[in-house]
């Protein structure tokens, strides 16, 4: 559950772009507290929400590597998986180091589950009903939390630095001492510093880093993220006007209940591919599976 959270915290942080591409790109450009640029505010809050909806329609392989300390050389464990929109989540699929899968029968298996839970999915029936309703609120949750940022933070311009081909401008981000939080999630911006970096031509999110500067309570305060936990993420535009995330990493060390915890994670994604919400997934999947239509499963037994 906190690592759930942080991952949330990292999420959040990510929209605080759009709050800064609405500043001057200029080098003497102060920080300031409401948008300098209404027009291209309005973009950059369209291409974030715009990208995190194409997460969900999107597949990808992860490899996830877990390292017991942050500056390990050598990850302790590394996992591998194909990740593929459920309709109500994302199922993660294990897969081989060269990306194809170690058990053929345990992966057709795999397939042929997320093959039911897209089939309710796709009819909105059964036992997926409850599970959908709860993740349209979690996306509604979302948008709305990207709105939420427009007055959160500061952002002072730092730097321009090359990456690749694009240029890209660096702001700090501070929290805004005028900002007065909503809710618990928009609380832990109050607790957040660190930097965005902004492409220039796209006004999208090249990369975030941030570091918590005071500790975070979670959990109806049974448990604690710690002052000094730290994330950042890295997007690149992988197809024409959509940026997707390529690396990020977490390290946060916290407290759950009377028990200490330490987590060191850095994901890599790739592979993406469209494969569309439940009906288009649920079609790509029985292609995949070999299936016709008269061979697809029957009806879900929580339906009578």
């Amino acid at each position: 559950m906190l690592k759930r959270v942080f991952i949330r915290i990292a999420l959040l942080s990510l929209t605080l772009t759009a709050y800064a591409a609405a500043q001057s790109f200029s080098p003497e450009a102060p920080a300031t507290i409401g948008p300098g640029k209404p027009l291209l505010f309005d973009r950059v809050i369209a291409n974030q929400k715009k990208n995190e909806e194409a997460a969900d329609v999107y597949e990808r392989i992860e490899r996830l590597e877990i390292r017991k300390n942050a500056n390990d050389p050598t990850p302790a464990t590394v996992k591998i998986a194909r990740v593929i929109p459920s309709g109500t989540g994302m199922d993660h699929i294990p897969m081989g180091p060269d990306g194809q899968p170690t058990d053929a029968a345990a992966y057709r298996l795999a397939l042929e589950q997320l093959e039911k839970a897209l089939a309710l999915a796709a009819e909105d029936r059964g036992s997926q009903h409850e599970a959908m309703e709860k993740f349209a609120k979690r996306k509604k949750e979302r948008s709305d939390l990207i709105d939420a940022t427009r007055n959160a933070f500061l952002f002072t311009f730092a730097d321009r630095e090359q990456r690749g081909d694009r240029m890209l401008s660096k702001y700090i981000m501070a929290p805004n001492p005028a900002f007065k939080p909503t809710s618990r999630f928009t609380a832990v911006y109050t607790k957040v510093h660190g930097y965005v970096w902004i492409d220039e031509a796209s006004s999208e999110l090249a990369r975030i880093e941030g570091d918590v500067t005071e500790d975070i309570s979670v959990g109806l305060f049974l448990g604690k993220i710690y002052k000094g936990s730290h994330f950042m993420q890295e997007r690149y535009e992988f197809f024409p006007g959509l940026w997707l995330a390529s690396f990020s990493q977490y390290d946060f060390d916290g407290r759950k209940l009377f028990s200490s915890f330490s987590i060191h994670e850095r994901t890599f994604y790739s592979n993406y591919r469209y494969i569309g919400p439940p009906k288009e997934a649920l079609s790509a999947i029985r292609t995949e599976l070999g299936r016709s239509e008269l061979s697809k499963p029957g009806p879900d037994p929580a339906d009578h």
